[in-house]
């Protein structure tokens, strides 16, 4: 399909939808970029169009839909409505989502996702019968066999210039196969004010774009979701990983809170290295097996080949420690999405600085191929970090889906990043994960000895990561591999664990869990992990004052739901106890309940009371 010669400016999405309708005789194969990248009012006018006129056929074909988490209990909407109204209020609704997440999407219309929002679509059935299952750099051939005619996104500004900035990935490659006559599709463009201008390869002229939508009405604010806090054992792997990384080596990390605390880490081993030392010294176990413990300077300072740009690696870079220079820039990137203020943060860069941040094609990031001399060249001793749900016993990786099927979000680039660890020279993969987790109100293992469904196979088992240690897979037979895991398990589930490897006769009878080993407990990690060198929001967040002390309490609060004896505790702690002090009548006034009517009222300001009390 040809594309039209000259760029035109509209202000309404609808003609531009009627505009695609035309060019396309109705039948649309529309690719939306991953995360922050959909144009909402293209898609949305689109829809629209569809759902009036069943001779439409739209097929949408995207990954990463963006919406704020559904809000289970009265509890959570009083907290969390304030909270997503100030970082995520103004950001459009995708109406394909709301027909999905309602059960009404209309006959004419599909929908596949290659990636979800985690957890967001375990439950709704269309989502997951048309999900499609994709590596990150298979996801453009994927979109190109379904002949996609259309692309959508929002960018940036800048004169008669236009920047992809958030998502270069998919569509730098896409507008390579359409430069090289193997694909023809339309490219919209939706400016955003919000947009930081990425220059680079994400730097386009005017004449790449059919159509471009530009309207003080279709601005909106971006996605911002709020960070997290991170807890000790996060905390504990963030150290354990940065001990990993060589200085002159390259780094690829991923966004939430154990990507937080590596990039933590690693700038605390950076500018407070007693803290560091200090740190790694304490959760260091006598007889586990692992690389050599770095805890140097980065004199020289490392690379960024990374899928996504975290808000982690602005802060690294202001830390000196990603500064090693490839073809101009500290970091090659495929996507970003993150809190607003990594936006703003971004935009108030000087331009030199921001240049030093190049956008590229997911194919340049995520894989060897294209160029693959200069590449092996610059990731030298390369760590890539990415997380898991689970790790069996033999070393194989479930990250993207459960065993019955359904899908929690998607295997992403993890494949194409674990795959180049074992092409390139000194580079390791590192699988992160707590050792642990509450399931409906029950702790389980992360480790496990089996499970039906595996995102990465053990044949590339490398380095698995939990709070407990590290422990050094690669290379290694099963026996060692069953031994070096539960080295790091949590010592209240190594026993269970062992025993269904000596049942499958993969261990020695006769071998046991060393002494040594068997002080895998969480109080072991909290004494380890001091507040002082590792707060709980080390970047920052979203959060207010009054809202970091009530969240804690509100976790503890929702860890407790079933178990009466706990709930009766924390209500007794409360009433019990002297007059609410000032700052507890600040946080129950932040949840609506200065003023309490009605027996439910009166529970939840008892509960929350007492939840507040039992913090340490």
């Amino acid at each position: 399909m040809r594309r039209p010669e000259v760029t035109t400016c509209l202000s309404d999405p609808h003609e531009i939808a009627d505009r695609i309708i035309a060019h396309t005789g109705g039948r649309i194969v529309l690719g939306l970029p991953l995360g922050l990248g959909k144009s909402p009012h293209v898609a949305n006018a689109l829809f629209e169009r569809a759902r009036c006129d069943p001779a439409i056929r739209l097929q949408i074909f995207t990954a990463l839909t963006l919406e704020p988490p559904p809000l289970k209990s009265d509890l959570e909407r009083r907290f969390l409505e304030p909270v997503f109204a100030r970082t995520m209020g103004g950001y459009p609704e995708f109406a394909y989502a709301a027909a999905q997440r309602a059960g009404d999407m209309p006959p004419n219309v599909e929908v596949n996702e290659f990636f979800f929002q985690a957890g967001s679509r375990l439950g709704n059935p269309d989502a997951q019968r048309s999900y499609i299952s994709a590596n990150y750099t298979h996801a453009v051939r994927t979109l190109l066999d379904q002949g996609v005619n259309v692309i959508a996104q929002i960018v940036a500004r800048r004169g008669d210039r236009f920047s992809l900035s958030c998502n270069s990935d998919m569509t730098l490659d896409l507008l390579h196969a359409r430069e090289t006559g193997k694909a023809g599709f339309l490219l919209i463009g939706q400016v955003n004010d919000e947009l930081p201008f990425m220059t680079g390869p994400a730097d386009l002229p005017g004449d790449a774009f059919a159509m471009i939508l530009d309207s003080a009405e279709t601005r909106f604010p971006l996605f911002g979701p709020p960070k997290q806090p991170v807890s000790a054992a996060q905390h504990a792997i963030g150290v354990h990983v940065a001990s990993l990384v060589k200085d002159g080596g390259s780094l690829q990390i991923g966004i939430g809170e154990i990507g937080d605390a590596v990039a933590h880490a690693l700038i605390l081993r950076e500018q407070r290295p007693q803290h560091f030392r200090s740190a790694i010294d304490a959760l260091l176990v006598a007889g586990q097996v692992r690389p050599p413990v770095e805890t140097g300077a980065f004199g020289r300072g490392l690379y960024a080949p990374t899928e996504m740009l975290v808000d982690g690696f602005v802060e690294l870079i202001r830390a000196g420690v990603v500064k090693r220079e490839v073809h101009g820039a500290v970091l090659h990137g495929g996507f970003f999405v993150g809190p607003r203020a990594f936006y703003a943060a971004l935009r108030d860069m000087d331009e030199a600085a921001r240049g030093r941040i190049q956008m590229r094609g997911i194919s340049y990031v995520n894989a060897l191929y294209g160029d693959e001399e200069g590449k092996r060249a610059a990731r030298v001793d390369a760590r890539f970090v990415n997380s898991a749900m689970m790790v069996t016993l033999l070393g194989a990786t479930v990250s993207d889906g459960l065993e019955d099927g359904r899908v929690v979000s998607g295997v992403g680039g993890q494949y194409n990043f674990v795959a180049q660890a074992m092409e390139l020279e000194g580079a390791r993969s590192i699988i992160t994960l707590p050792a642990t987790r509450l399931h409906e109100g029950v702790l389980q293992s992360n480790l496990v000895w089996s499970y039906g469904h595996e995102t990465i196979p053990r044949h590339l088992r490398d380095i698995v990561v939990t709070e407990y240690g590290v422990a050094d897979l690669r290379g290694m037979s099963d026996e060692r591999v069953i031994g070096r895991l539960l080295a790091i398990a949590d010592s209240r589930f190594q026993d269970d664990l062992l025993d269904a490897a000596r049942r499958a006769g993969k261990i020695d009878p006769e071998w046991r869990i060393p002494p040594e080993w068997r002080g895998n407990l969480p109080e072991r990690i909290a004494g380890a992990i001091s507040k002082a060198a590792f707060p709980a929001y080390p970047f920052g967040t979203d959060f207010t004052p009054v809202e970091q002390r009530l969240l804690p309490a509100l976790q503890h609060l929702a860890e407790s739901d079933g178990k009466p004896g706990t709930l009766a505790a924390l209500a007794a702690r409360a009433m019990r106890g002297p007059a609410a002090t000032p700052d507890e009548k600040e946080a129950l006034a932040r949840m609506g309940l200065g003023d309490v009517q009605g027996l439910r009222e009166r529970t939840y300001r008892t509960l929350i009371l007492g939840a507040l009390r039992a913090l340490p």
